[in-house]
């Protein structure tokens, strides 16, 4: 699980939006002039849902988009509610005039010194401290019409992050948060994006479903997964699905997740059969590994899997196989992809693993649209 700075988090394979009114000025006020276009809920549900992978057993519901605080932005309230009895989840959402827009984030509006109010807002939204230096970098175009784009750099003399973030045309509003095109197919986006040659797989290429899962070695829902995929999807499904893994390592919060991947995509080189249970074993030992133990660790792997212990130790030693790695990662945060594990089955996203109905539902309905 990753917490990204962006204004929400996904755990669990369930989208937890916050915001709503935290911030005292920065969440649009709904005004009184609402126009209750059903259709227009209906079609932000379901953007909101396939965006962050929100499994069907997830209430989802939204609010009339009514008039806010900010020119040219609308105000709806997304609930998301599960069955565990947990408390609903609420959030302010914005979308553009035009209807063209969705924002997921925070507003706030901004006078005659953006750069200067920007530093204060991003330090005071995610908490971060005086003696870390915030840095706005130049606004230039992005790719979307009417806003333009900032490259925040976040420093405290140990740790360097960035993040990009958004200002309207006109400088009068900052987003803290994510833009998005309504006018995209996310899933035909998402197949665009996979390379799917030449990549750690199992089952038939010609199977009318194919899940691409994006995984952290270190992330204990990432195993959990992965044993559900080994032990209960893929025989159940048999030729029908092909599954293809790719590396995501979260290297901000996990110390040996990055060795590991190399090793794996290393073993995927030597020796491709050998990967799945080569993973399978890293998944199988994580509460038993570390920083200072994990090169031994997969180096023992190996000779549970048969593949040679001098050709892996090389491969691992040289970083040969770091370029695997990258590509995943850099994949996945083409996707946008906020936390791991996520999987994409034909192109329908669903994050975490929520439980064994979710993923049964999704192949189901993958199966039934192959048809």
């Amino acid at each position: 699980m990753r917490k990204s700075w962006t204004g929400f988090e996904v755990l669990g394979g369930v989208l937890l939006l916050v915001g709503g009114v935290l911030i005292a000025g920065g969440v649009a006020k709904p005004k009184a002039n609402a126009s209750n276009d059903a259709a227009l809920n209906e079609k932000i549900i379901s953007y909101v849902r396939e965006r962050y992978g929100i499994p069907d057993t997830v209430k989802v519901t939204a609010t009339p988009f009514q008039s806010s605080n900010f020119p040219g932005f609308l105000a709806s309230t997304i609930t998301t509610t599960t069955d565990d009895g947990k408390e609903p989840r609420n959030t302010t959402i914005f979308l553009t005039d035009d209807r063209h827009y969705l924002i997921v984030g925070f507003l706030f509006a901004l006078s005659g010194d953006p750069k200067g109010e920007i530093v204060q807002h991003v330090r005071e939204q995610f908490k971060i401290p005086e003696a870390t230096s915030l840095t706005v970098g130049p606004f230039r175009n992005s790719s979307f019409p009417n806003f333009l784009t900032t490259t925040v750099a976040l420093e405290n003399g140990k740790q360097k992050q960035t993040e990009d973030f958004y200002i309207t045309k006109d400088n009068r509003t900052l987003v803290l948060g994510r833009v998005f095109n309504l006018g995209q197919d996310l899933r035909r986006e998402a197949l665009r994006a996979f390379v799917t040659t030449n990549q750690p797989t199992q089952g038939p290429a010609h199977a009318p479903v194919t899940i691409v899962e994006y995984a952290d070695l270190e992330c204990p829902m990432c195993g959990r997964l992965h044993e559900f995929l080994e032990k209960e999807l893929i025989p159940k499904y048999g030729d029908k699905v092909r599954v293809i893994f790719k590396e995501f390592p979260l290297v901000q919060i996990h110390d040996w997740a990055l060795t590991a991947a190399i090793a794996n995509e290393c073993v995927y080189e030597i020796k491709p059969e050998a990967y799945a249970p080569y993973r399978s074993l890293i998944f199988q030992n994580q509460s038993g590994t570390n920083a200072a133990n994990v090169r031994d660790a997969l180096m023992g792997y190996a000779d549970q899997v048969g593949v040679d212990r001098v050709r892996l130790a090389g491969c691992l030693d040289s970083k040969a196989s770091l370029p695997r790695v990258d590509e995943g990662t850099r994949e996945a945060k083409r996707l946008e992809i906020q936390s791991t594990p996520t999987c994409f089955i034909n192109g329908r996203m669903l994050v975490g693993f929520p439980n064994a109905e979710a993923y049964y539902k999704a192949v189901d309905a993958a199966l039934k649209e192959a048809k």
